[in-house]
């Protein structure tokens, strides 16, 4: 039933799962009511909300510009799935605009195959993981993403190589003069950030460790499918679900280094594992198969969320 919803792209898929979003995103702010009465966060409130649906659109806008997706709703109700993990996302400012920063740089990186305007893309891919690593430092590690993407398609030029390093020059400016606008200490405020903690004890109930565990365990399901099948999927999308591959282990490094530890870092993993994910039900035609992986998932992502409630 599921797959025959989500098997088109249609009207009201979308609708459907914006207000999915919408009743999710308020079940859980509506646990303290304060930012009701106050403007300020009331207005944090729905610029994250605003955030999060963009980024909806905009991994579905990923996947079927290029190739990764057919005309289906799987993608957008997967990532929609994967967040209900860790409702706590919603409440986390720094990693929402991150990852959707990171969003930017993951579309013009995957485009990058067309070998159309690369140097643009290569050094708008950069800019966006810089900006990213503003509110998140460890995002940094995804200029790597970057790399790996010129040795795919333009290492020959000397040039492309050159380009993260400008990006990095002129989001280093930016900032600077911002700090400057602003007064504060622009180094203090980067090594305050650039620090690596290795350790993963800061579960605040058993639900958090539960949660934390079975996304890695649907998540090693996906990429083994992913890794399995890449031989016998279209040559042209190879590259691209190599670099998503890439992606997905970059953001568990950034997850693992990052200090003040939460399962709201593993949203920059979620990019990757919803195109795998809804890559392998495309894959797999059989339907009571894919029916079981819906089902599964839906009752996970449920139990997690009203758990952490």
């Amino acid at each position: 039933m599921i797959t025959s919803v989500f098997k088109k792209s249609t009207p009201l898929n979308y609708s459907l799962v914006v207000i999915l979003i919408l009743v999710f995103f308020f079940l859980f702010q509506i646990q303290d009511p304060s930012w009701i009465t106050n403007y300020f966060l009331g207005f944090q409130k729905v610029s994250l909300l605003c955030f999060v649906l963009a980024s909806f659109f905009l991994i579905n806008f990923i996947a079927k510009k290029n190739g990764l997706s057919k005309d289906n709703g799987y993608t957008i109700f997967f990532y929609l799935l994967f967040i209900l993990f860790f409702p706590t996302i919603f409440n986390d400012s720094n990693v929402i605009y991150a990852n959707f920063f990171l969003l930017l740089a993951l579309r013009r990186l995957i485009s990058l195959q067309s070998l159309k305007s690369s140097k643009e893309k290569i050094f708008d891919a950069s800019f966006w993981i810089l900006i990213a690593s503003l509110f998140q430092f460890w995002c940094i590690l995804f200029l790597i993403l970057v790399f790996i993407s010129i040795i795919f398609h333009v290492s020959r030029d000397y040039r492309n190589w050159v380009l993260p390093f400008v990006a990095l020059l002129a989001v280093s400016l930016i900032f600077l003069m911002v700090s400057l606008l602003f007064h504060f200490d622009a180094v203090a405020f980067v090594e305050k950030r650039a620090v690596i903690d290795l350790n993963i004890d800061y579960f605040k109930n058993n639900y958090e460790n539960g949660a934390l565990s079975i996304y890695v365990a649907v998540a090693l399901f996906f990429v083994v499918s992913m890794l399995m099948t890449l031989s016998n999927r279209p040559q042209i999308v190879h590259t691209s679900y190599k670099k998503i591959v890439a992606c997905f282990f970059i953001a568990a490094f950034v997850f693992i280094l990052s200090p003040n530890k939460s399962n709201d870092l593993l949203l920059f993993s979620i990019t990757p594992l919803t195109l795998m994910a809804s890559s392998h039900v495309e894959y797999m035609q059989q339907k009571l198969n894919n029916e079981i992986v819906f089902y599964v998932l839906i009752c996970c992502s449920l139990f997690t969320f009203f758990s952490q409630l």
